[in-house]
Parts: structure tokens; C-alpha cells; sequence
């Protein structure tokens, strides 16, 4: 197996990070702009695209902070992870993304469709 290739995103979002914290986290907030329907039982998530389903593990999360979820079928154990950064000095958020793709090409493919999400994101919170 190719060591797959980390990358990293960060979208400024004009939202408290408690109320962003809930789209990230909750089933119900990740219905919004992430998948077309999310459930969570216990520790894993169930994500909805279009007949599609992936179930992902929580691996861990920390209130108004950060998520991280690991997709049940990658054998590489590789995480994606959302993670709220606030300025300390201007007060600004933002939510910087970690995920990981196979190649170069995958990780321009990913980072298009993280924008997507993520424009999709601040429209439900009224922020685009």
C-alpha cells in the first residue's frame, strides 16, 4: 500500500465556534452541508449521498474544538478531521481541514470538494 498524502485546508467562517461545533459534530448539522443524510449509533456515523452510504468511526472530539472520523472502509487508517481555530487577537474562526487522498490529482479532486462542502456550510449559516 502507497503511504496516501495528507493535505490541509482552512476556511475562514464568520460563526461562534459553539454553533459551528454543531455542524461539524451532530448527525443533524452534518445533514445540512456534508452529506444528504448523517445517523450516528454509538461511535459510528452513517453518511447518505445519493443511494451512497460510508460509515465512518469517531475517533475522537472535543467540544466547540474539534472532530475526527475515520472512513470503516479504508484499511489505512487514515482520519479526516475538523478542527475550529479561533485568533487570539482578532477573534476570527476558522475551520481547518485534514483528510488525506491517494495521489496529486486526488488531492486537488478532495480539496474542490471540501471548497463545495464548506461554501455549502457557510451558506446554512447565513455566513457566505
Amino acid at each position: 500500500m502507497n503511504a496516501k498524502i495528507k493535505y490541509e485546508m482552512e476556511f475562514p467562517i464568520q460563526a461562534s465556534p459553539s454553533l459551528l461545533y454543531q455542524y461539524i459534530s451532530t448527525p443533524s448539522g452534518l445533514s445540512e452541508w456534508f452529506a444528504d443524510n448523517v445517523n450516528s449509533r454509538g461511535e459510528i456515523f452513517t453518511f447518505l449521498w445519493e443511494g451512497s452510504e460510508e460509515q465512518a468511526k469517531l475517533l475522537s472530539k472535543k467540544s466547540d474544538e474539534r472532530i475526527k472520523l475515520r472512513w470503516l472502509d479504508d484499511d489505512d487508517n487514515n482520519f479526516f478531521e475538523m478542527r475550529i481555530q479561533v485568533d487570539e487577537i482578532t477573534k476570527d474562526v476558522s475551520l481547518m481541514i485534514t483528510d488525506f487522498a491517494d495521489d496529486e490529482d486526488d488531492v486537488s479532486e478532495g480539496k474542490m470538494l471540501w471548497e463545495n462542502m464548506i461554501s455549502d456550510l457557510k451558506h446554512v449559516l447565513g455566513s457566505a
